[in-house]
């Protein structure tokens, strides 16, 4: 095991025994991915810091459970879509695309037309990610934006491996076709 790997298996003892300072460790360490992941499920900053928050916090109750066959990150991750799926439904069905979503592209080297037409559509992208069926858009998300295995894809969706490989793919297809 690394030294990362001990470190973060000794953070969850510690937390697991009511440790706060390990708690707030775990939560600072893993904070801004979980709320990534919730906002690029959900498409709404807002909606997306109470399912960061609420899948924290049910991290943070559910530690006893932890079991270790996957990584943290994995179970926090697959914690994470759930609380996103949830929130999801709570949240009304307007499909309007947020501005900060096409301000989330890597422009550094761009001249400012190519820039501004690389964030229209990237924005354009973001929002026909909203009409792919969950499934997809999470086996989307959780590949492109997170660089998870289809393994891990299919752990943190609970379906196998297989399945999160065609979630993945249908997803692309259908944005490919929403594109042109």
């Amino acid at each position: 095991m690394t030294d990362a790997g001990h470190d973060e298996t000794a953070l969850i003892d510690r937390a697991r025994a009511g440790d706060r300072d390990a708690q707030e460790t775990l939560v600072r360490r893993h904070l801004g991915e979980v709320f990534d992941l919730a906002w690029r499920i959900i498409g709404d900053r807002d909606v997306a810091q109470d399912a960061a928050q609420e899948a924290i916090i049910s991290a943070l109750g559910a530690l006893h459970r932890f079991r270790g066959d996957a990584s943290f990150r994995t179970w926090l991750l697959r914690i994470t879509v759930n609380a996103a799926k949830t929130q999801f439904r709570r949240q009304s069905r307007r499909r309007e695309v947020k501005l900060s979503l096409a301000l989330d592209v890597r422009t550094d080297e761009l001249d400012p037309a190519a820039e501004t037409m690389l964030r229209a559509e990237a924005g354009r992208v973001a929002g026909l990610l909203g009409q792919l069926p969950p499934k997809q858009r999470m086996a989307v998300v959780l590949r492109v934006n997170r660089g998870l295995s289809y393994a891990e894809v299919g752990e943190i969706l609970d379906c196998s491996e297989g399945a999160a490989r065609v979630n993945y793919h249908l997803g692309v297809k259908r944005l490919r076709e929403l594109v042109q």
